[in-house]
Formats: structure tokens, sequence, C-alpha cells
């Protein structure tokens, strides 16, 4: 957050500081829902590869149904916006993504390949359309808060993954079957689902130029919605996503595993070095507040993919675990910012906001997609080490393009926002 920004004496909307500060407290709680869920899922994952006894290419094929449900969610995301907003969406896509995880669990315990995929699918449909909406919530918070502070709710994601992991690997060592560890998260997340929600605003308080504003207008159509996709700077910035997500994903799906099996490390030690890399993730994100209002988007992100770059030589290349580990933390602190920068970027106008946004994440999360079965399919004639190789090319591609990703100028954005600070978007 700016160190120049004082904190407004009122709000847009006919908000008052207690209901404003509110949602962004429900936001934060949010977020760090499906870092929970999907850490809960990684950090058991090495256990359901070794109860259904498949291999890299299988893990591949599993991962993929989570990936597909995620892009399908993502598709339909804007449109289920428009049409019942943002806080009902994510009150049911997290109710939704804890149904999946369970469902996932039973597979991983019974074991049965079929019900774990269905679950994942189910999974990940319920993700996408809770990623869109809830970052759609988070830019309209952000905006009646006259503060950037994106990166922070991000970083709640983050949090969110650490416990997971955590949990993960004390569910790991303590012997706790898949199938209680995941219930019992997927409880805990449908509680905070019909809790948290109660503070969220409707994104359609904020207003420019005096008039309400949705952050995905319904009047737009389906047709206003899906021409987004021929605006360069939104592909742009769906390409510096997709080389965020992919490094942040590659380490997701892959790390633990990369852990076990290249560095001979024991399974509950492979989600331990997970949890590192998610918590370098969380303080890169904290500490990306500060580092976007000093630097400017453009420069941390090409920062970011070159730390994220180095990270990932050293984990593959370097053979001494606990080096290894070290390039996991760089490798977290260089993959932390790329994604919500690139949300920020995509929600700088807030009329067109939710297209935009379920435009990017649909290109980057095209990397959960492709992104386990080609690194499975190369992992099981190469190694998973050598295949994380191919998201070096992606960072380097991102960093290309970081430029995408600038900040408006004051006086472009000035019809849309007037906060003081032309990085607050």
């Amino acid at each position: 957050m700016s160190k120049t920004s004082p904190a407004p004496t009122s709000y847009p909307g006919g908000l008052t500081r207690r209901q404003v500060v509110s949602w962004r407290n429900a936001v934060f709680l949010i977020f760090a829902m499906p870092g929970v869920a999907i850490a809960s899922w990684v950090s058991r994952l090495p256990a359901v590869r070794d109860a259904l006894e498949i291999g890299p290419a299988q893990v591949g094929l599993l991962i993929f149904g989570m990936a597909a449900g995620s892009i399908l969610g993502l598709i339909v995301s804007s449109h289920l916006i428009a049409r019942i907003g943002a806080r009902t969406a994510i009150t049911a896509g997290l109710t939704a993504t804890a149904v999946g995880l369970a469902i996932a669990g039973v597979g991983g315990t019974t074991p049965n390949f079929i019900i774990a995929f269905g679950g994942l699918l189910i999974f990940g449909a319920a993700s996408g359309i809770t990623d869109v909406a809830m970052n759609v919530s988070g830019a309209a918070n952000e905006r009646a808060l006259q503060r950037s502070i994106m990166p922070i709710f991000h970083a709640f994601f983050s949090f969110g993954t650490m416990v997971g992991a955590g949990l993960g690997a004390l569910a790991e060592l303590a012997g706790l079957p898949i199938v209680i560890h995941l219930a019992l998260v997927a409880v805990a997340i449908v509680a905070v689902a019909f809790g948290a929600t109660r503070f969220v605003q409707p994104e359609t308080v904020i207003e420019a130029n005096g008039e309400p504003v949705a952050s995905d207008d319904s009047s737009m159509g389906w047709r206003g919605r899906l021409g987004i996709w021929k605006d360069p700077r939104t592909l742009l910035i769906g390409v510096i996503v997709l080389a965020a997500a992919f490094a942040e994903g590659s380490a997701n799906d892959w790390l633990a595993i990369a852990m076990v099996d290249g560095h001979d490390v024991s399974n509950a030690n492979g989600a331990l070095v997970f949890g590192i890399f998610v918590t370098a993730m969380t303080v890169g994100r904290l500490a990306g507040v500060f580092l976007l209002d000093r630097f400017g988007r453009v420069a941390v992100l090409r920062a970011s993919f070159l730390l994220a770059s180095i990270g990932l030589v050293i984990v593959i290349f370097v053979p001494i675990p606990l080096i290894a580990v070290a390039g996991a933390v760089l490798w977290g602190l260089g993959a932390a910012l790329g994604f919500p920068v690139g949300m920020s970027a995509a929600a700088d106008d807030p009329r067109t906001a939710a297209a935009r946004v379920s435009a990017v994440a649909t290109i980057g999360y095209f990397a959960f997609l492709v992104g386990p079965p080609v690194i499975g399919l190369l992992g099981q004639y190469v190694g998973v080490l050598d295949a994380l190789l191919v998201v070096l090319v992606l960072c380097a591609i991102g960093a290309v393009v970081a430029g995408a990703a600038r900040e408006p100028s004051r006086e472009a954005s000035a019809p849309v926002d007037t906060f003081s600070d032309p990085q607050s978007s």
C-alpha cells in the first residue's frame, strides 16, 4: 500500500469505513480458502499417486481433470457473475469446490482413478468460477478503499496454501486417511463460504463519474464480453498470467514429486518443501505492494520472472537437496506477483473488469490445462526435474511481454479512477 495515500474520509457508493473494512477482511478470508483447498490436495498427491499405483503420465492426466474443469469454470464465470453477482458466485463456487475436493479424497482412498478424476473436474470448475468472482470483488474493494492491495489479497491465497500444506504434511506424518483429511478441509471451506460472504458488498456499489458501475455490466451481453478477446492488451496480459501461472502451477503440481523422485526425499519432506515454496510466495506477495509502488508493475514483473528462472535452474540442476530447497525459495519469490499483477491490470477499467479478468484468467489457466500432462509426459521419459525446463521458456516470454501490464497514466485513468494514486489500480 502506498505510503503517500492517506486513509480516505469518505468511500464510494455511500459505504461506511466499517463496511469497506469488513468487506476487505472477508475477501482476505475468501482468498485463503482456495489456497487451503489446492494445497491440501497437492500435499497428498504423492500418497494418492502411490495408492493409485500410477506413473508421471497418469498423474498428469489426473491433474488434467482439475485443469479442464478450471477452464470450463472460467469460460462461464463472467456470464454467471453478470447474472447473479460476484458475492453469490463466490458462495456457490466455494461450496462446489469443497464438494469436488471431498469426492477426489474418496477416489484417492478407495482407490479409484475415475472417482478422483471426477472430483477434480468439479473442483476445477468451481475453482475457476471462484477465482474470477473473488478477483472481481477484490478489485472493487480495492477501488472502494482507494489503496492498492490486490497483492495482499493474493498473499492470503498463499497463506491458505501454507496452512493447507502444513496440515497436509501433518496428516501425512500421522497417517490420516486421505478421505478424512480432505473431508475435514471441505467442511471448513463451506463454513467460510456462508460466513464470510455476508460481509461482501455488491461490486455495483462502486461508482465512476457519479454513475454506478458493475465490474461486468450486464448490458454488454454475451457478444460484448466475448469481444474483450479481440483487445491486444488483454491478450498480452493473459500471456503474462500464463507464464506466471505456469511458474506457480508447475510447483503446485510437481514440486513435491520432483523432490521425492529427483532428490530422494521422503513424501513428508516433499510436502514440507512445497510448504516452503508457498511460504516464499507469501513473503513475495506481501513485499510486492511496496515494490510495485516503488518501481511499478513492469520492472517488478521482469525481476520476478528472472528470480523464478534462477530458482528453477537450481532445483533442476543442483543435486544437493538443501541447495535445491534454496532454489525452491527463489522460485517461490519469483512466482509470487505475476498472477495478482495481471489481475489488477485486467481490472484497470471497472466497467469491463469481470470480462477482462475472466479472459486473462482463462488464458492463464491454460497453463494448468496443458502444463500437467506436458510435464508428466516429458517426465515419463526424461524425469520430472528435466521436464521443468519448459517453465524456463515461459518465464522468458513473460519477461518480454511484461510491458503490457503497465499502469494507466493519471490522465488516461481519470475518467474511471478518480483516486489520487495512479498506481492504486
